[in-house]
């Protein structure tokens, strides 16, 4: 029996449009990729494409007819051929259209919350910058590029526009600005936003860096829902005083120092790290990501002294109203010294404090252990294995990290009355200590020099940072405002499904320049260096 197909026409074969390629396309069902079935329900919503599944409709009424008409008779025979042939064509086949097409839909749109989710693991998870004060730098035309000097901390200690870039060009006045900050505050990187005047930015950025005694270096921060997250409430109440512009450029500056911290903020879906994510069950998509964002939260823990309300409202066991009155306590009472300070905040009960305990971070408290991921429930324990090992807490923690040997895990874990698997955990992170997970993902690529698209030659080799991964590629950032598209099956010489095989958002990445199209501003490139 043949197998049913999918094909879609154009109602108007001769309008431009993006969604060209499907002007005549035929595929089996079995074989449709997530992304072409999301494109094509898309280009039928925008009433651009027609989409049919084409069945074998011979073979089926066959069938049906084996199955309805069970002897010959030439009365009968011809009345129920009649009644198969109407029953199909007017009930069954719409019917089971209706069904693969839902089945389709429903097979796509999981794999993109599935791809959406692990880019959004990867930008979450992406290492924090710290110790350096930053110059956030949101770049506009008109309106002008909005600047924002951040401490280490986060703090915000000036804001002021400049206007570099056309129409007022007023490239020398916003040089001296720039220097000026640079002096007063010991900037020592410049986050420059991605969006509009970015590329024009960059070349006054990279222009004025030659001209400053100081090493002074730039990255260019993908600033996707900086614009939602600025004119949100939370914003509101975080920077009363500022305009929209400067508070975007506070969160652009903020994204390289704490990533996790800043983009927290943000409802994921504005993120921007997916495909057609307005095509998908909104619900659906909204609950997988905020499962993403619980986990990495989770999994980095908080430092109860310096994390937001919206930080801490993704720790296990703590809501909104909690996580608010865990801040209101801190500003009241000071800094937390000790976990079990957490007992005294409104609401937060001990089935709360159970769950969120270990996630939560103290540095410089009364007990070493609270900067680790070790649980309050298991300090008992430890203090145990301590005098087991022959020292104490004390000198664990003061004198760096004394080796932990164990032969026998099983007996130990009985002896000190906690699991094996807790055993494990326990000598882990005391082997690193409140070890940050985010240290082993690869760092953002720090610049000092420009590339313009025009610069670029077929051959070329660079390095880039991967900034969205999709069913058939990965869009790598390589310096120059647009990034370039490495095709899936340009991405490893084996054959792989998809690019989350090989690549993750975040990742840094050597390619090859294939294709340079300035009309289009596309940049095709390839990971098969040597090939």
């Amino acid at each position: 029996m043949k197998k049913g197909h999918v094909t879609s026409t154009a109602k108007d074969p001769e309008a431009e449009s993006v969604y060209e390629m499907y002007y005549e396309f035929d595929e089996p069902v079995n074989k449709l990729a997530g992304h072409r079935i999301l494109a094509l329900n898309r280009g039928e919503n925008e009433k651009i494409l027609n989409v049919k599944v084409e069945a074998p409709e011979e073979d089926i009424l066959r069938f049906l007819e084996r199955k309805v008409i069970t002897r010959d008779n030439p009365n009968t025979t011809p009345v129920l051929k009649e009644v198969v042939a109407d029953a199909y064509d007017r009930l069954i086949a719409p019917a089971i259209e209706r069904e693969i097409r839902s089945s389709l839909t429903e097979m796509a749109e999981d794999g993109a919350i599935r791809v959406f989710g692990k880019n959004l693991e990867q930008l979450l998870m992406q290492p924090p910058i710290a110790g350096q004060v930053v110059l956030g730098w949101d770049p506009a035309f008109r309106t002008g590029c909005k600047l924002a000097v951040v401490d280490p901390t986060g703090k915000v200690l000036d804001t002021t526009v400049i206007y570099p870039t056309a129409p007022q060009n007023k490239v020398e006045e916003a040089k001296t600005v720039l220097k000026k900050l640079i002096s007063k505050y010991h900037i020592t990187l410049i986050s420059l936003g991605n969006g509009t005047a970015s590329r024009e930015s960059e070349q006054v950025i990279v222009d004025m860096l030659k001209e400053v005694p100081t090493k002074v270096q730039y990255v260019i921060t993908n600033e996707a829902g900086a614009s939602v997250y600025s004119a949100s409430k939370l914003a509101t109440e975080e920077f009363p005083n500022f305009d929209v512009g400067q508070r975007s450029a506070a969160s652009i500056a903020r994204r390289l120092q704490d990533p996790l911290a800043e983009l927290v903020k943000i409802d994921p879906k504005a993120i921007g790290v997916g495909q057609y994510q307005h095509d998908m069950n909104q619900k659906k998509l909204g609950e997988a990501l905020n499962g993403v964002v619980e986990d990495c939260v989770n999994k980095v823990g908080v430092d109860l002294n310096t994390a937001s309300a919206s930080l801490l409202e993704y720790i296990s066991g703590i809501s909104k109203a909690i996580a608010k009155n865990i801040v209101a306590y801190r500003e009241e009472n000071g800094r937390f010294t000790d976990r079990r300070e957490l007992l005294k905040v409104a609401k937060l009960g001990p089935k709360a404090f159970e769950q969120c305990a270990g996630f939560m971070r103290i540095q410089g408290g009364k007990n070493p252990l609270d900067a680790t991921s070790v649980h309050p429930e298991s300090y008992e324990a430890v203090e145990k294995l301590f005098a087991k090992q022959g020292f104490t807490k004390e000198q664990y923690f003061g004198d760096g990290p004394t080796a932990i040997y164990i032969k026998d895990y099983k007996k130990l874990a009985e002896e000190l009355g906690i699991g094996e698997i807790t055993l494990h955990d326990i000598i882990k992170e005391l082997g690193r200590p409140g070890r940050d997970p985010r240290e082993d993902m690869p760092k953002p690529i720090l610049r000092s020099d420009v590339l313009d698209m025009k610069d670029l030659k077929e051959g070329m080799i660079l390095k880039g940072t991967v900034r969205n991964v999709i069913d058939f590629g990965a869009f790598v950032d390589i310096g120059v405002h647009q990034d370039g598209l490495v095709h899936i099956s340009q991405i490893s010489d084996k054959y792989i499904k998809h690019p989350l095989e090989v690549v993750s958002v975040g990742d840094i990445v050597e390619v090859k320049v294939l294709d340079v199209d300035l009309k289009k501003q596309r940049i095709a490139l390839t990971m098969k260096i040597n090939g």
